[in-house]
């Protein structure tokens, strides 16, 4: 068995962990929203339509916002075609995603939702085929009391509170040509900052987001940021990253240290705010909002899933429904400790998407609802990650990646929670064939036991929870471990990850 070490220390922080970093993601896409959170014939609705036992499964994961209504999908709505009577509402192309969209769930309804499973919605607004006006228009209808037109119109739609959204994100993935409005970094930092202007008129404290790069590997990475931070850097407080990862001809190897990407990713995005600040001789700071980000196998939907025809435009297909196995969730596990190794520049994070759409929870029209591999880290991460991010120092052997060189075997990152006195390790073995024996000086803390640890790992990593073994896969109790003289040991199995709590 190979052996790594760790030390920790609560003296050496890296930032509070914001309970943002726990968002999710809906958008209007495949059965996300329809036959995914709302169902209303389902024997399980509730007086709404939604789905109690989605509600129910949501409230487990641990999500603490969520971004809506895209993603793609917001560059072409038209945010007021979701409100008032359902059977007025317009049936409207979906060009994103090549699908109908019928418009039964709008805001006033999404908003009923979060409050049934106690999130705090993260608004997109359209700077596709929109702009100014209609973000004003938008913000009136959700944020003011009453007495304008709009404010009372919402509440004739049954909505006498305003719905304070104090997150906005000033459009999505701009700089990508499949994007309705796509257009140059200098069009979009205009447009962004005049919305953002805009709607600091109505409400100055509103916290604004301003699209990044799509990924890291767009032709005007780091660029298309520095010139939209230039023009918009006075009127934002966040920049977007998104990323996705999949593992391409079996490289499983590379797959694991997917966190190494992720790393450098908000590294560069940090280092290239901060120069913006510093040539503005700014006192502000840029924060990220990593609105979206996940295991996604986009080479199937690209190859496969997408729909095409000039007379098919179905109402929530089947798209993007990735069945996700070990292996998957492993890597979900290890790019939770990125974020939270950047706890003190990444404080808003949002898991692509909730229910169906590649999710950690799926669900069968008419039928049960159940938890894909990637539900355990991202809830045992969500419950257990409180107080701050520790900065601890991690003694690993190494292998060699394709696409990253040389990694470490074992990722970890510690946090600590002063209030209670806990502090829960993360820990990530990315071999595809040794345990490791990972050894963790916990001097520091004083005299502490083991409370919980539970591991995500299985002899199969390409096994899965579907709607015919939904049980397939969970984490389970390490009883590996010991703690003697200060000093933990604990063996964590090839391609697996564990939760630790010390008390």
């Amino acid at each position: 068995m190979i052996s790594a070490r760790l030390a920790i220390d609560p003296h050496f922080v890296v930032g509070p962990i914001n309970r943002r970093l726990f968002g999710s993601f809906v958008e209007h896409l495949g059965r996300c929203v329809y036959n995914g959170i709302y169902e209303p014939s389902h024997p399980d609705a509730d007086e709404d339509g939604f789905r109690r036992d989605v509600i129910a499964l949501v409230r487990e994961l641990g999500v603490t916002t969520v971004r809506y209504p895209g993603g793609n999908f917001v560059s072409g709505y038209r945010w007021e075609d979701g409100i008032g009577p359902r059977e007025k509402r317009p049936r409207r192309l979906d060009l994103a995603w090549h699908s109908t969209e019928t418009n039964e769930i709008g805001l006033d309804e999404f908003v009923k939702w979060l409050k049934k499973v106690d999130c705090e919605l993260m608004y997109a607004v359209n700077l596709g085929t929109r702009g100014v006006q209609e973000a004003l228009d938008v913000l009136e209808y959700a944020n003011i009391r009453s007495g304008t037109t709009l404010s009372d119109l919402r509440v004739a739609n049954g909505a006498v509170e305003p719905y304070n959204i104090r997150m906005w994100c000033l459009g999505n993935e701009m700089d990508g040509p499949w994007q309705l409005g796509h257009g140059t970094p200098y069009e979009y930092g205009r447009l962004a900052v005049k919305t953002a202007r805009a709607m600091r008129q109505i409400d100055p404290t509103l916290e604004l987001v301003v699209c990044g790069s799509s990924n890291a590997q767009m032709p005007l990475f780091a660029n298309w940021e520095r010139v939209v931070l230039e023009e918009t850097y006075d009127e934002v407080d966040y920049i977007s990253c998104h990323a996705y990862y999949e593992p391409r001809d079996g490289d499983y190897e590379s797959f694991l240290a997917s966190a190494v990407n992720m790393d450098r990713f908000i590294d560069s995005i940090v280092a290239t705010a901060d120069h913006v600040k510093a040539v503005r001789d700014s006192k502000k700071t840029i924060n990220i909002s990593f609105d979206e980000w996940n295991v996604w196998y986009y080479s199937r939907y690209a190859e496969v899933d997408r729909i095409t025809g000039i007379d098919d435009w179905p109402v929530a297909p089947r798209l993007l429904e990735d069945a996700y196995s070990v292996v998957d969730a492993v890597v979900v596990g290890s790019l939770l400790i990125s974020l939270l190794r950047h706890a003190d520049r990444v404080t808003s994070a949002s898991l692509a998407q909730l229910v169906n759409v590649i999710a950690p929870i799926m669900t069968e029209p008419g039928g049960p609802a159940w938890r894909q591999t990637t539900f355990f880290p991202f809830a045992l991460t969500s419950r257990l990650a409180r107080g701050v991010t520790l900065k601890p120092k991690l003694e690993s052997p190494t292998y060699n990646t394709a696409l990253y060189g040389e990694v470490g075997v074992v990722d970890a990152v510690a946090t600590h929670d002063a209030s209670t006195g806990d502090t829960a390790v993360f820990m990530v073995n990315r071999s595809l064939t040794e345990a490791v024996e990972l050894v963790v000086d916990v001097s520091s803390l004083g005299q502490v036991q083991v409370v919980d640890a539970q591991t995500l790992h299985d002899d199969d990593i390409h096994a899965k929870n579907t709607l015919d073994a939904q049980e397939r896969v969970r984490p389970k109790p390490n009883t590996s471990h010991s703690i003697s003289d200060g000093t933990m040991r604990i063996t964590l199995p090839p391609v697996s990850w564990t939760a630790v709590v010390l008390r």
